[in-house]
Protein backbone atom coordinates (compact mmCIF):
# COMPACT_ATOMS: atom_id res chain seq x y z
CA UNK A 1 0.00 0.00 0.00
CA UNK A 2 3.20 2.85 0.70
CA UNK A 3 3.93 1.98 -2.60
CA UNK A 4 1.22 3.50 -3.78
CA UNK A 5 1.29 6.53 -2.37
CA UNK A 6 4.89 6.83 -3.03
CA UNK A 7 3.44 6.48 -6.27
CA UNK A 8 0.78 8.68 -6.48
CA UNK A 9 3.39 11.22 -4.78
CA UNK A 10 6.52 10.35 -7.21
CA UNK A 11 3.45 11.59 -10.29
CA UNK A 12 2.78 14.66 -8.73
CA UNK A 13 6.67 15.52 -8.61
CA UNK A 14 6.75 14.87 -12.17
CA UNK A 15 4.15 17.16 -12.73
CA UNK A 16 5.01 20.17 -10.78
CA UNK A 17 8.63 20.33 -12.44
CA UNK A 18 7.59 23.31 -14.47
CA UNK A 19 6.99 25.48 -11.43
CA UNK A 20 10.52 24.44 -10.22
CA UNK A 21 12.00 25.56 -13.30
CA UNK A 22 9.96 28.76 -12.71
CA UNK A 23 11.01 28.92 -9.11
CA UNK A 24 14.60 28.94 -9.93
CA UNK A 25 13.82 30.81 -13.39
CA UNK A 26 12.46 34.04 -10.68
CA UNK A 27 15.63 33.93 -8.99
CA UNK A 28 17.47 35.42 -12.14
CA UNK A 29 14.45 36.94 -14.26
CA UNK A 30 11.39 38.17 -12.74
CA UNK A 31 10.29 39.12 -16.27
CA UNK A 32 10.52 35.56 -17.69
CA UNK A 33 9.11 34.01 -14.63
CA UNK A 34 5.96 35.88 -14.97
CA UNK A 35 5.94 36.14 -18.81
CA UNK A 36 3.05 33.44 -18.37
CA UNK A 37 1.17 35.45 -16.01
CA UNK A 38 1.59 38.73 -18.26
CA UNK A 39 0.53 36.31 -21.50
CA UNK A 40 -2.95 35.16 -19.40
CA UNK A 41 -3.41 39.00 -18.70
CA UNK A 42 -3.70 39.95 -21.72
CA UNK A 43 -5.97 37.29 -23.60
CA UNK A 44 -8.24 37.92 -20.11
CA UNK A 45 -8.12 42.06 -21.36
CA UNK A 46 -8.85 40.92 -24.58
CA UNK A 47 -11.46 38.65 -24.11
CA UNK A 48 -13.25 41.73 -21.45
CA UNK A 49 -13.01 44.21 -24.52
CA UNK A 50 -14.17 41.30 -27.34
CA UNK A 51 -17.16 40.80 -24.44
CA UNK A 52 -18.24 44.21 -23.83
CA UNK A 53 -18.49 45.18 -27.91
CA UNK A 54 -20.65 42.02 -28.40
CA UNK A 55 -22.99 43.31 -25.18
CA UNK A 56 -22.62 47.04 -26.78
CA UNK A 57 -23.92 45.57 -30.08
CA UNK A 58 -26.60 43.48 -28.80
CA UNK A 59 -27.50 47.15 -27.05
CA UNK A 60 -27.84 48.76 -29.88
CA UNK A 61 -29.91 46.78 -31.66
CA UNK A 62 -32.98 47.13 -29.26
CA UNK A 63 -34.49 43.61 -29.50
CA UNK A 64 -34.46 43.45 -25.54
CA UNK A 65 -37.82 43.85 -23.67
CA UNK A 66 -36.33 46.90 -20.95
CA UNK A 67 -39.74 48.16 -19.38
CA UNK A 68 -40.28 47.75 -15.80
CA UNK A 69 -43.00 45.31 -15.44
CA UNK A 70 -41.49 42.40 -13.69
CA UNK A 71 -43.30 42.73 -10.50
CA UNK A 72 -46.55 44.94 -9.29
CA UNK A 73 -45.21 46.71 -6.88
CA UNK A 74 -42.39 48.59 -9.71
Amino acid sequence: MTEFFYGVAAFFEFLLIPFDALRELELSSWWLANFVSWILILITFAAFVYWMLQLKEHDDNNEDDKSISSHSYL
